[in-house]
């Protein structure tokens, strides 16, 4: 028990920063005491801002306390150090399987008293003495024995971890709990962000729906005041051709009244015996009157009404027509709604074509120098001037034709360029038909165009003019983002390489456009998109 009793005394009166007795021992104003070196040395590491605080219970001082040797503790130590000595036990235990054996003994280990974290090696009573007797052994630290001696050495010093390497690690992890409170800061922030965008969403949804709710309300009221209009018509006409028919049917009934009076005195004429009486009441006898013109009472092939149904019902086929093509486009803008960042542009034609749209021509926007073939896909510049009916919607200076599709979301066409001298382009529904730049594709602010004229290639917009370098290529792709602001132009061949990129903010759904200005003959289509015609390989 005397052993125990010594070592217990020993971890009391050790420094916790050099882990080994007391040197010149100062016990500062929180009461725990250190060798006057080690506590100057820590408190001189730290930064002069710095308070100096005490190592083990991390209260501050200020100002710096005075270090005044404790002769107490001091007499303390010296005294440890000679009865330690003599406090050996006579019989000593050898180490079992759990213990930590002496690295020193040879044969049969005794269990170690203590472990050097600068020898890295661990001893019994007997060979442990050096490091109390010798001076050499003066700086070696001393802990319980241990078998994970490399634990105690600091990675980064390569030396027995002090209450400095505690100071670096606490300094680091100063660091980096104020990075994680930034981070959490930071994310606290991007939740709020999104919790508003939900609410941001939530609003924009409801108030789309009611929209949308008011407008098709609109749109049954229309289409029952249309269908109330048409019955009142129809019950209007029906009384009129009625009341035609009655008034002819009474005008019949009357001359057939007569004709039977008339009848009967013939009858009762024919019937006199009297010779003379009735040659002289015959010339007596009043004229028929008019007869009704039979051509008058002639029915037609009867089909009343039928037309009208007729006519109700192409208005309900275009009216079809007319939901079908929308609601595609309603349903897309739907489906294109995206909050957080939009998709990355695709890297290969496959994956552009995963936007493929199809797309024709619109003949009422067509210049009346376009011939419209393949299905109002391809355009061809003529010298005579076709025969379109009259339309606000017609280019009347340039030669150009815009889509019968508007084009949201996320698009991609590709056209065929059969010469030199063709513009493919989007342009807003609401560019002028008329004039000189306020029309052209490229010269407003309302379109976008990309010019392939004598083989060079130029892209316009708001009449500013912009070379564009890249391989030349009878066909030419045009990819748009429409929520994210983003239109790509391409050369298509054996490779896919990018020509023009445009990043801005579309403000109305657009169109996409063609426009010819050189020789007769020359055209543009708008080609129809097979997966099997997709090249291999990325974008370049």
């Amino acid at each position: 028990m005397a052993q125990k009793g010594v070592q217990l005394d020993r971890e009391t009166i050790s420094c916790s920063i050099c882990l080994d007795l007391l040197k010149d021992p100062v016990t500062i104003p929180c009461g725990h005491s250190y060798c006057m070196n080690c506590i100057k040395g820590f408190w001189d590491e730290e930064d002069e801002e710095k308070i100096p605080s005490c190592p083990q219970c991390r209260q501050t001082f200020t100002p710096r306390p005075v270090l005044v040797k404790s002769t107490m503790l001091a007499a303390l130590v010296e005294e440890l150090k000679k009865t330690g000595l003599q406090a050996a036990p006579a019989d000593h235990c050898y180490a079992g399987p759990e213990d930590v054996a002496c690295d020193v003994c040879t044969g049969r280990k005794l269990k170690a008293l203590k472990s050097c974290l600068v020898c890295l090696a661990s001893y019994c009573e007997k060979h442990l003495q050096p490091h109390y007797d010798s001076p050499a052994f003066e700086k070696h630290k001393l802990v319980d024995p241990s078998k994970k001696l490399q634990e105690n050495i600091c990675s980064r010093h390569n030396e027995v971890m002090k209450m400095f390497c505690r100071t670096e690690r606490q300094r680091e992890l100063e660091v980096s709990r104020q990075n994680i409170q930034q981070r959490i800061q930071d994310r606290q922030k991007d939740v709020k962000v999104l919790q508003q965008e939900v609410e941001a969403i939530n609003g924009s949804a409801d108030k789309a729906v009611e929209d949308s709710r008011k407008i098709f309300t609109e749109l049954i009221r229309l289409m029952e005041e249309r269908r109330s209009d048409v019955e009142r018509q129809l019950r209007s006409q029906q009384e009129t051709e009625v009341r035609r028919v009655k008034e002819l049917e009474e005008k019949l009934e009357q001359e057939i009244t007569e004709l039977k009076r008339k009848d009967a005195e013939l009858k009762q004429l024919s019937h006199t015996e009297d010779h003379s009486q009735f040659l002289h009441n015959y010339p007596s006898l009043s004229p028929l009157s008019g007869s009704t013109d039979s051509s008058a009472i002639k029915i037609r092939p009867l089909s009343y009404f039928e037309d009208v149904t007729a006519a109700v019902s192409a208005v309900r086929d275009k009216l079809q027509d007319v939901l079908t093509e929308e609601w595609t486009n309603i349903s897309l803008t739907v489906a294109e709604v995206d909050v957080l960042l939009s998709q990355p542009e695709p890297k290969t034609r496959a994956g552009f074509f995963r936007y493929s749209r199809e797309i024709t021509l619109d003949p009422n926007t067509a210049n009346t120098q376009l011939l419209l073939s393949e299905g109002n896909r391809k355009a061809t510049l003529m010298s005579e001037k076709q025969s379109y009916s009259d339309n606000p919607d017609r280019f009347t200076y340039y030669c150009q034709v815009l889509s019968r599709e508007s084009l949201t979301g996320r698009c991609y066409w590709e056209v065929e360029l059969r010469e030199t001298g063709v513009c493919v382009a989007v342009a807003y529904k609401n560019i002028s038909r008329a004039g000189r730049s306020e029309c052209r594709f490229g010269q407003n602010d309302k379109s976008w165009a990309l010019d392939w004229n004598n083989n060079s290639y130029y892209f316009w917009y708001n009449n500013v003019e912009t070379p564009v370098s890249g391989p030349r290529s009878s066909r030419v792709g045009v990819y748009l983002d429409h929520s994210a602001g983003i239109l790509s132009f391409y050369s298509i061949s054996e490779t896919m390489t990018l020509l023009h990129r445009v990043q801005t903010t579309f403000t109305q759904p657009l169109y996409a456009g063609l426009r010819l200005w050189c020789f007769d003959g020359d055209s543009a289509e708008l080609c129809k998109l097979q997966q099997s015609e997709v090249i291999s390989g990325t974008v370049g």
